[in-house]
């Protein structure tokens, strides 16, 4: 057994060993029920490991002091607790809004997909929790690896096989760069702890400045892969379009929440505070750090935005707009802990959970006018209004807050950011912040015109199976439901997160 770990250590790790039995468990039955038995039996299991996931998490909320395990390499905290649970509920909706639409003529092996999704979930969870380099990286290539394997599950669509070989090859190259920097950071400390790397580089800043902004620089471009943030987002497009789309909303929700779990801990576990002190006044590296970051929130902010102007195809439309939400999503990192602004956590968790709302319901209504017209055109969505009333309302609720639109959670969530940034004297981010968000009303609005403003062209009512209606209207309320009560929301998060215990 690893050293630090002992039999009453193992409650501790009950969420992700659910999700260990349940996937070895469904694959198994996978393999031995007969093929006549329908696969949705399989997703209903996969649901039920991840709910079961999602309880034993929130047992874990709020402890008394945070629990270190497998020799400080995992550690169980609040900042852990929170985003997983955003990565269990994007997980569980991507997984419901899947029984009964994912059909075997599109991905010849439903049960595969299904046992999958939760592989990939536990690569994020322990992401979430990694408090050491080595089980970091186990964590994002266990995510890594899975999700090629998902955005490949087409076999005879060559979108999916061009995106797939385009993922698995970029794939490789960040997560060498994250490896290299890695590397670095051994090199410098003679640890792979986070803590003990952060305090080596204070210590050593004078003398090892330059290889701290190497391995930085190394570690931010990998990192920005995995989230989608330009310049490093060239291969979202081409997998959103060619993955099956409930596997586009998992990576543009789930896998982007967990690279940036990692990143914020990252930042404020290992670089921040770091400063070369040269006898002048000292230069604070970790000044540099996040200001890098406040620069590529930026160019992902415009970049999404004005990619995303010229898109028809929605799939791609929504890999931009991801690319645009990343670098709203890198502000309030950027913006650093201060006396006037320690809120940086609840702001980026916020956001965050509005975000998963409003994409994952988006996807669900995309899904629906796939299975009708089998288009991802923005004209399969003409005269939408008009074939589904009530569907239409959730996604018009649904656009209103990824467009940041009063009053939903999109809104506040920005408004949140955006504050946090003016606290910190980011006045030219929070600037790109208000110009983008208003750019972006061009495309979100290119869809409510098509549903509302085009005529029907085959007149055939929409066809969806329940859950994915049950999921768009879960996801459509809960954006609605975070914008109407913004502040306890907020105030319920900064009351369970603790910088103190939590961060340092």
């Amino acid at each position: 057994m690893p050293q630090g770990l002992q039999l009453a250590d193992l409650t501790h790790l009950a969420p992700e060993l659910t999700l260990v039995i349940s996937a070895i468990v469904i694959s198994l039955l996978d393999m031995f029920l007969p093929r006549t038995v329908s696969r949705t039996l399989l997703g209903w299991l996969s649901l039920a490991g991840v709910l079961i996931s999602a309880v034993f998490v929130i047992g874990q909320v709020n402890p008394a002091e945070p629990v270190s395990l497998l020799g400080q390499s995992l550690r169980v905290d609040d900042f852990g607790s929170l985003l997983k649970l955003v990565l269990l509920t994007g997980t569980a909706l991507v997984l419901f809004m899947s029984l009964g639409s994912v059909r075997e003529e599109e991905i010849p092996h439903v049960g595969e997909y299904y046992y999958l999704l939760l592989p990939a979930t536990l690569g994020g969870m322990v992401m979430a929790a990694s408090a050491d380099l080595i089980t970091l990286f186990v964590g994002l290539e266990l995510l890594s690896i899975t999700s090629y394997i998902l955005v490949g599950m087409r076999k005879k669509n060559l979108q999916s096989n061009e995106g797939a070989f385009k993922y698995i090859i970029q794939g490789g190259i960040s997560s060498a760069m994250i490896l290299y920097g890695m590397s670095f950071l051994y090199g410098m400390s003679g640890s792979t702890n986070l803590g003990e790397i952060n305090q080596a580089l204070i210590q050593n800043a004078s003398t090892l400045s330059p290889l701290i902004y190497l391995s930085f620089f190394l570690l931010l471009a990998g990192f920005g892969f995995k989230v989608a943030a330009a310049p490093f987002h060239t291969w979202a497009p081409d997998v959103y379009q060619g993955a099956p789309t409930p596997v586009t909303a998992y990576l543009a929700v789930v896998s982007k929440a967990a690279g940036f779990a990692i990143l914020f801990r990252m930042m404020y576990r290992v670089y921040m505070g770091v400063t070369n002190d040269t006898g002048n006044p000292a230069q604070p590296i970790s000044e540099d750090i996040f200001f890098s970051l406040s620069v590529l929130a930026a160019i992902a902010m415009i970049a999404g935005n004005l990619l995303a102007l010229r898109q028809k195809n929605v799939k791609r439309l929504l890999a931009y707009s991801g690319i645009a939400n990343a670098g709203y999503l890198l502000a309030p990192i950027s913006s650093q802990f201060s006396i006037v602004h320690y809120t940086n956590f609840s702001e980026f968790l916020y956001y965050l959970i509005a975000y998963l709302f409003m994409n994952i319901g988006a996807f669900a209504v995309l899904m629906m006018v796939e299975r009708t017209d089998g288009t991802e055109e923005l004209r399969g969505f003409a005269g939408f209004y008009y074939r589904a009333p009530w569907t239409a309302v959730a996604m018009v609720l649904l656009i209103l807050s990824l467009a940041g639109i009063p009053v939903t959670g999109g809104f506040f969530g920005k408004i949140f950011i955006m504050m946090g940034t003016l606290q910190n004297h980011l006045y030219w981010l929070a600037s790109i912040m208000i110009v983008t968000s208003v750019i972006s009303f061009y495309y979100y609005f290119s869809i409510i015109r098509q549903m509302f403003m085009r005529t029907d062209p085959g007149g055939d009512r929409l066809k969806a199976p329940l859950p994915l209606t049950i999921t768009a209207w879960v996801c459509a309320v809960a954006g609605v439901a975070l914008g109407c009560y913004p502040q306890g929301v907020l105030r319920f998060l900064q009351d369970i997160f603790s910088i103190g215990m939590d961060m340092m």
